[in-house]
């Protein structure tokens, strides 16, 4: 997570306090925390903190600059995002693309990710400070993004191709073959015991029921509640027929 913190979100000429707020969320959501603003004017700052929620400890260390050179000076690596096309913005690559080459770049030193505002995003003097371009693929029938969420999507790219996500394994293990086998007894009779299937046609009828049991790995806590299902099934029969 260390070098995550080499990269540096910078919003350039923001509008809405809504969406700083909203870009320090996602921010937050990511690993991320250097936030620059850089040429913006009057901002709603209440807004910005509602929309913050629990990450007002970015929008509190923002830092706040006249122009957008100074947001990225210590930078050496600048990136701009952009929705327009054009014969100048052609080489730009998806967050996806982009993702391993700005993480490499954050290991040794650190780097800017640009965001334009929200009407008409970066211009084409500003996109002159950028070194790399990234477009993030959408409709054509609007191409536009809103800011947070556009921070997001690249945001989360980097969470992923930094490989810091752990997901919780499966606590309990795979049931053995005797376990399973076990199991499909209990549930063949059961659904004897209701009518289900007839005798003779239960061997067939049990195949189906296999089928679907096998479609996906079953842990011992698994086959423990549908051995349970069958016990209380058969436990029903019983009390219903006295």
């Amino acid at each position: 997570m260390q070098f995550l913190e080499n990269i540096r979100i910078v919003l350039c000429r923001p509008i809405y306090g809504g969406n700083i707020g909203s870009v320090c969320r996602a921010m937050a959501n990511m690993g991320l925390s250097d936030l620059a603003i850089a040429g913006a004017g009057h901002i709603n700052w209440e807004d910005a903190r509602k929309m913050a929620c629990a990450a007002e400890a970015i929008l509190a260390n923002r830092k706040e600059m006249p122009t957008l050179g100074e947001a990225v000076a210590d930078r050496t690596l600048v990136i701009g995002a952009t929705a327009r096309l054009g014969l100048y913005r052609q080489h730009a690559l998806t967050p996806r693309e982009s993702a391993p080459q700005i993480l490499d770049a954050a290991r040794n030193g650190r780097v800017a990710l640009i965001f334009g505002p929200e009407d008409n995003g970066l211009n084409n003097l500003e996109l002159e400070a950028c070194n790399r371009l990234i477009q993030i693929p959408s409709s054509e029938a609007y191409r536009s993004l809103n800011l947070a969420q556009a921070v997001m999507i690249c945001a989360y790219e980097l969470f992923v191709a930094a490989e810091v996500f752990e997901p919780l394994g499966e606590k309990s293990v795979e049931a053995n073959f005797s376990m399973k086998e076990l199991m499909f007894g209990m549930w063949e009779e059961a659904l004897l015991k209701i009518g289900f299937m007839e005798p003779d046609k239960a061997r067939h009828m049990m195949l189906g029921v296999r089928r679907i049991f096998s479609r996906g790995k079953l842990t011992e806590d698994d086959v423990r509640i549908l051995m349970g299902i069958a016990r209380q099934t058969l436990w029903c029969a019983g009390q219903n027929k006295k």
